[in-house]
């Protein structure tokens, strides 16, 4: 099973998003895009936001995500 979930990550995520207001994510896939292009990040060379414990790329950036070190952007911003 994936810790923290897909739910826990869209909670993280959509954490600072007002009442009445469209949340950033609304699918599995937003989360699995921005994981995936913040760890080709980490493989290309850029510096961790969290200790990394010899862990692969992709852990990093889901921890990194559910740490809020990172945001996904809406389309607006």
């Amino acid at each position: 099973m994936l810790h923290p979930s897909y739910s826990d990550l869209m909670n993280v995520v959509n954490s600072e998003v007002e009442p009445g207001e469209q949340a950033v994510v609304n699918s599995r896939y937003s989360i699995v895009m921005a994981t995936s292009k913040r760890a080709r990040e980490i493989i290309d060379g850029a510096e961790p936001l969290v200790k990394d414990d010899g862990k692969k790329a992709l852990s990093i950036a889901v921890a990194e995500l559910n740490e809020s070190k990172i945001k996904i952007l809406g389309d607006e911003e």
